[in-house]
């Protein structure tokens, strides 16, 4: 069985990874954000790295559905490899920081690997408003995150929203975290719980 959580920066898919792992007894897996050797330096200077940054995020997300692929049972997934084409690839190129040559020659390479790919069970996405991923980017504190433009965010949730609801084809539990603290308040997580377990429970007995 796999599970994903998609969402935009700050939207909360770390934390609810990590507590829905615990609950149900499935192995997170979660992105190499921090591995990622061209992070600080495409916050710095987006336009020349942007490349550079997409290229090892899908290097790294194919290796992932490789792993899962290979050694079987439950796996939670934090974020998946089609967001971060469809959603993150799209934006940077839409925003004039990823060229045009690069962009064609980038989803050439994806698509050569898409074959090879099937879609995960359910994606949860959590969808959230501006503020609530400037709020909760600010509270991480992560230095290099500190410089994300509103423009970028905005352009995430747009592409997020059109890809969730009009392109992909797979299976997708959508859920409002605006007004949500699944992290602290055990009722906002026991509200997420509600919606997932008809979904799954058909998979794979519940813990």
């Amino acid at each position: 069985m796999h599970i994903a959580i998609a969402g935009n920066i700050g939207s909360g898919k770390t934390t609810l990874t990590t507590l829905l792992a615990k609950y149900y007894g499935w192995t997170p897996k979660f992105e190499a954000v921090m591995q990622n050797p061209y992070l600080e330096d495409y916050y710095r200077d987006i336009t020349r790295w942007s490349l550079n940054l997409e290229v090892f995020f899908l290097k790294e997300r194919f290796r992932d559905l490789l792993e899962m692929e290979r050694e079987g049972g439950d796996v939670i997934q934090d974020r998946t490899i089609y967001e971060g084409v469809h959603v993150f690839v799209a934006n940077n190129h839409r925003q004039g920081n990823l060229s045009g040559r690069d962009y064609e020659t980038f989803m050439n390479l994806f698509a050569q690997i898409e074959g090879q790919l099937r879609y995960p069970d359910l994606m949860i996405y959590l969808r959230a408003d501006i503020m609530h991923l400037v709020r909760n980017i600010q509270k991480r504190g992560r230095n290099y995150e500190q410089s994300i433009q509103i423009e970028y965010l905005q352009g995430l949730n747009e592409l997020y929203d059109d890809f969730i609801f009009h392109h992909y084809k797979g299976r997708v539990l959508t859920i409002d975290v605006n007004d949500l603290d699944y992290e602290h308040n055990p009722a906002d997580f026991q509200h997420i719980i509600e919606q997932i377990d008809p979904l799954v429970g058909g998979f794979f007995p519940l813990v």
